[in-house]
């Protein structure tokens, strides 16, 4: 799943954006007439429509990453929100005492299928709304080669062989899941974040903590929910492609709601996560 900020996990978030004051020769960008050209600080030959295009570069400054195409502003957004302990562009000041590093990591194995099972919950809610495709853009993303769903159902069933119980959806899991389902019809523009997200959180933080919660219950047994078939940096490339495409689309106005999605993301994401050491 997403990654949760209290375990480090690595979690595809970029840098605030810093925008640049324009040159004080720029500042006045239309001449008042019926003043001498001293008075203005300007030289009376100098043309209007250089002034103007200075103008319009100042009020259009590029977000950041916005020349390498969306995926890089959603990355620069996510990656900010970690704090400057877990990443080196970390912004986040902690508050409040779950956003804490967990200084003992003692996970169960109750805990751990009971994040696997909430897991299981919100890729069977992004892959059913990626099928049924609500908005058209959605299905760009069907069988991706990602999707998540069919591993943990396996991974589960072998748990269950192996005599282990295994839990009932919980309230992160359900919560999360129905979030979803609202937004994939009234906000494509969320959606999409939350999709990234996900994905991608997992196939990169997500991994780590797989292998840690291995080694330490599993007698380092890899889950199938750790395993793509075909090679992982390709198929993240061809989303990232994907995504930068359904984003050309959208207006400057429905990329910013895009990004600021990502901090609820983050949250619903790391009640899941934190399932693992309850």
């Amino acid at each position: 799943m997403a990654s949760l900020i209290a375990l480090s996990q690595t979690q595809l978030l970029y840098i605030k954006p810093r925008i640049v004051s324009p040159p004080n020769q720029s500042r006045s960008f239309f001449l008042p007439t019926g003043l001498p050209a001293e008075v203005r600080g300007l030289r009376a030959t100098m043309p209007r429509k250089t002034v103007i295009v200075s103008a319009a570069t100042a009020e259009t400054p590029k977000k950041k990453g916005e020349s390498k195409g969306f995926v890089e502003e959603m990355r620069f957004v996510a990656m900010r929100l970690h704090t400057r302990d877990q990443a080196r562009e970390g912004e986040k000041e902690v508050k409040q005492p779950e956003e804490k590093a967990v200084t003992k990591w003692d996970p169960t194995v109750e805990g751990y299928l009971k994040f696997l099972v909430d897991s299981k919950v919100v890729y069977d809610t992004l892959e059913d709304i990626v099928q049924e495709a609500p908005h058209p853009s959605y299905a760009e993303f069907r069988n991706t080669g990602l999707e998540r769903s069919e591993s943990l159902k396996e991974d589960l069933e072998w748990f269950k062989e192996n005599g282990h119980t295994i839990p009932e959806p919980s309230s992160p899991g359900v919560t999360y899941a129905q979030y979803l389902k609202e937004l994939s019809v009234k906000d494509p523009q969320a959606f999409i974040c939350h999709f990234y997200n996900i994905y991608f959180a997992h196939s990169a933080g997500g991994r780590m903590i797989g292998k840690k919660v291995a080694e330490k219950l599993l007698d380092n047994k890899s889950l199938k929910f750790y395993k793509w078939d075909g090679d992982l940096p390709k198929l993240l490339q061809n989303v990232r492609d994907k995504l930068n495409k359904v984003a050309e689309d959208w207006s400057r106005e429905e990329k910013d709601h895009c990004l600021e999605e990502t901090e609820k993301s983050f949250k619903l994401s790391g009640e899941i996560l934190r399932l693992i050491l309850s």
